[in-house]
């Protein structure tokens, strides 16, 4: 059996509506065939498992995860968070609990204990303003569940360029514009390349 060198993380809790993305784009990868070097693993709210996850040794990582940045509800984002210590602050190695999920927190732990990633990406949906009156809810909303396959898509892109190269921590977010067709497919135009600290 090859090492993992993407793990591929779904994230969030199922009872939180748009917060579920990322456990469903999960769930659809694990249906399709991966190379043997990756490796898909619905988290949902463990952030002590991911922890764990991302310490045991893999290349690179990509997050899947409901995130709120005020464009359009079902936009798709790419983000790259900072790695280095100085980005969670000073002080001491944070906490993480066993049954929540805080992906900044789990990184900065990561970094804190020692942990060596190539490369951290995230591939983050807007969610829809959630309902007033409902705090519990199932079930994506119409815009955020119309961005899941164009998310999977979007993850094995982003998987097989990285692979493809031989080179997860230099992998280009924004490469030149192209006229081939096949390239302006292999990222859904409404994805936003951005970072974040």
């Amino acid at each position: 059996m090859n090492p993992t060198r993407v793990l591929i993380a779904g994230i969030g809790n199922i009872f939180l509506g748009d917060d579920a993305f990322g456990v469903e784009v999960a769930q659809r990868l694990l249906l399709r065939p991966q190379r043997d070097d990756v490796k898909v693993v619905d988290f949902g709210i463990r952030g002590l498992d991911l922890t764990y996850a991302l310490l045991d040794g893999c290349d690179a990582a990509i997050l899947i995860d409901a995130v709120g940045r005020g464009e359009k509800p079902g936009t798709l984002y790419v983000l790259e968070p900072r790695l280095d210590s100085k980005s969670g602050g000073a002080g001491a190695t944070p906490m993480i609990e066993a049954h929540s999920m805080d992906p900044a927190k789990v990184l900065r732990t990561v970094t804190a204990l020692g942990g060596r990633l190539n490369r951290v990406l995230v591939v983050g949906c807007e969610p829809s303003p959630p309902p007033e009156d409902d705090d519990m809810r199932m079930g994506l909303s119409p815009p955020v569940e119309a961005a899941l396959e164009e998310a999977v898509a979007l993850v094995e892109s982003l998987v097989n360029r990285m692979l493809d190269s031989g080179t997860a921590h230099t992998l280009d977010l924004n490469p030149p514009p192209s006229t081939d067709a096949a390239a302006h497919q292999e990222e859904p135009q409404h994805a936003k390349a951005q970072s974040f600290a």
